[in-house]
């Protein structure tokens, strides 16, 4: 089966939303909504498979291994966080060659030191420009498929400064990046004047409680934005839910009488497949 693509949803002016998916229930959920994309979030990731901060401790099997069942379950484009590439050039060939096997429709690299560490976050340090280049140009050489989009992300901004951030985004655009993802901008005229410097698809990370102003869609379609990741408000809502429901439980040691609000059960197993299996056993039983 054809993997579904970004490249096609992708429209001058137009600003696509991509929530943050992480397991398969998240994704199965963001299966009833209208969006053109999903992203798989290395935070929400990391975290819900290991129980760990995303600081460089999940390996590319680990990730791999995630974005193939997020890709099979999601009906739409994939876009997948691959860190550093997970080290060094044969690596990166490797994990861009997993990756489209897997079914993902475009997987973001970024220029970080390896251990990376989360964007948003202090004291990330970034690898000469140069050597983010030569990974963008094999993760290039690398794909089989134009369909396969190449994300080139750095994290200059917070350590170098705007100018070298943007100064990398040119040069890793030279290179044959498909989409360009300056990260951490920490304001709305930052957000301008990336989208004013690049002809490319730019990313805009829309982190709650993060560096970037979180703005609404028609304002960074006008400053420039084609695609609007928003990984951390799938697992930060999750949270708070069961932070709560579990807080009920620890206290009274029941849900009955309270007025908490939980997704309907028998919605909750259709979304999950069970209609497939009930009507399975119906064909099928005895």
């Amino acid at each position: 089966m054809k993997r579904q693509t970004l490249r096609d949803r992708l429209r001058p002016g137009k600003t696509i939303v991509a929530p943050g998916v992480y397991d398969l229930i998240s994704a199965s959920m963001l299966n009833q909504h209208p969006v053109d994309a999903g992203y798989m979030t290395g935070f929400g990731v990391v975290a819900s498979y290991l129980g760990l901060p995303d600081a460089g401790l999940a390996t590319y099997t680990d990730m791999v291994d995630r974005a193939g069942r997020i890709a099979a379950a999601l009906n739409m484009p994939l876009i997948a966080d691959a860190d550093t590439g997970y080290g060094g050039l044969l690596n990166v060939r490797h994990t861009v060659r997993g990756y489209e096997a897997a079914g993902v429709a475009a997987i973001q690299i970024e220029d970080q030191e390896f251990p990376k560490k989360c964007g948003h976050t202090p004291d990330r340090r970034v690898i000469p420009a140069k050597d983010m280049v030569r990974k963008i140009e094999v993760a290039v050489d690398s794909r089989s498929s134009g369909d396969m989009m190449i994300i080139a992300r750095t994290d200059a901004r917070t350590g170098l400064g705007l100018d070298e951030a943007l100064r990398r985004g040119e040069a890793f655009a030279k290179a044959g990046a498909d989409i360009l993802f300056i990260e951490a901008p920490e304001s709305v005229e930052e957000l301008a004047q990336i989208g004013r410097s690049f002809d490319l698809p730019l990313v805009a990370n829309m982190v709650e409680g993060g560096k970037t102003p979180v703005l609404p869609r028609e304002e960074l379609a006008e400053l420039g934005f084609q695609i609007a990741i928003y990984p951390a408000t799938g697992f930060l809502a999750t949270a708070a839910a069961l932070d709560g429901v579990y807080a009920t439980l620890a206290k009274d040691g029941t849900t009955a009488g309270h007025d908490i609000e939980l997704y309907n059960f028998k919605a909750f197993c259709d979304v999950v497949g069970f209609g497939d299996v009930h009507e399975f056993e119906r064909r099928w039983a005895n």
